[in-house]
């Protein structure tokens, strides 16, 4: 079958994954309440007609999709419980497993120098240990957990202040909380990408999510007198990755040009110094040398010539120095680059303003 968890009314223990955007953690209940609180919660007034309606139209849902089978223990489901999983077959969809593995190897590539080595994200985030590591590599904070911790209520106290830090940083920026310490240390693989996504897209990573990948949920609610009822919902995990300079160079390539003036501006004010002149922003920086150089004039040092190719001849010899300019542009503080090396040497346009409207945005008061 698929990834199981289990939801039992309001948030405990054993409750998981969020149905809705509506179902975000209480801000009232504290750890020790999801803890210790009761197994089963009588629902309000209006969660208890919610339910009505949702199995109205659970009822009315066509048949379960092929491959999902309701487990006997399904039966034995407290009233007004539910058991949450992710179809079968979308544990097989081509874009979902595309999905996951970028993530995973995003993982990988972060925490390289932590030894940390991901290969399942359902049993190596549910304790806590790698979200907290990534979390703290991505934030540049470090948060105050202990480092290993083997039951379950240290993996969930350790999960909760992993979890409220990323909230933190999260929600400001509009971002719906879709996890919970249940769903996350239950394995529910959905909840954990949800996670995964929010903290690639909002540190820009230097990765490309799959668009519009979803998955279906399949939702087994207990109802009166033991009666089963299921529900299929449809969970989008992301959207578009679009952004300012896709809409530029697909529906405005008259402000295109404008913005490509202002960086040609920027840049040779900088590298006229040097007696260096940019005319070509895509050609002219695909090889790196004029990106370490400009680096080197706007943080006022010089860059050693034997830390890059000053004449790069083959495809790798630029990789390491796009690369290598990106390692300047965070040490002087700014985020990692959204684009990858490769694309900038590949004489992606995209990818190549993206890394210079970073560094006017920054610098575009620098003499």
């Amino acid at each position: 079958g698929g990834t199981f968890c289990w939801r039992v009314c309001t948030p405990s223990p054993l409750a998981p994954p969020p149905l809705s955007s509506s179902s975000k953690m209480k801000k009232d209940e504290s750890f020790l309440g999801k803890l210790g609180g009761s197994l089963v919660r009588k629902k309000k007034n209006k969660e208890v007609s919610d339910l009505h309606e949702e199995g109205k139209n659970a009822i009315n849902a066509p048949l379960l999709p092929s491959g999902t089978e309701i487990h006997p223990e399904d039966a034995l489901l407290e009233e007004n419980a539910e058991r949450i999983m992710l179809d079968p077959s979308s544990h097989e969809n081509p874009k979902f497993k595309d999905l996951v593995k970028t993530l995973t190897e995003w993982i990988n590539s972060e925490l390289e120098e932590e030894r940390i080595i991901v290969k399942d994200l359902e049993e190596d985030c549910y304790d806590g240990q790698v979200l907290q590591k990534l979390f703290e590599k991505l934030s540049g904070r470090k948060l105050n957990v202990a480092e290993v911790t083997q039951s379950e209520i240290g993996q969930k106290q350790k999960l909760q202040t992993v979890l409220e830090a990323v909230n933190s940083v999260l929600r400001p920026h509009g971002w719906t909380v879709e996890w919970s310490v249940e769903s996350i240390h239950s394995k529910y693989l959905v909840s954990i990408v949800y996670l995964l996504v929010a903290l690639a897209m909002h540190f820009q990573a230097a990765i490309r999510l799959p668009e519009h990948v979803s998955v279906q949920v399949v939702v087994v609610k207990q109802k009166l007198e033991g009666i089963l009822q299921t529900a299929v919902l449809t969970k989008e995990l992301t959207t578009t990755t679009e952004d300012a300079f896709d809409t530029l160079l697909d529906h405005a390539p008259d402000k295109l040009n404008v913005v490509k003036s202002s960086l040609i501006t920027f840049v040779n004010k900088h590298l006229n110094k040097l007696n260096l002149e940019v005319t070509e922003l895509e050609s002219q920086f695909a090889d790196g040398v004029y990106l370490i150089l400009l680096m080197g004039l706007l943080e006022d040092y010089f860059v050693p010539l034997y830390n890059f190719f000053l004449t790069p001849e083959s495809f790798e010899q630029k990789v390491h120095n796009v690369a290598f300019a990106f390692e300047l542009m965070q040490d002087g503080g700014l985020m990692k680059p959204k684009a990858r090396p490769e694309d900038v040497v590949n004489l992606n346009l995209k990818a190549t303003l993206r890394v210079l409207y970073n560094l006017f945005t920054n610098y575009k008061n620098s003499e």
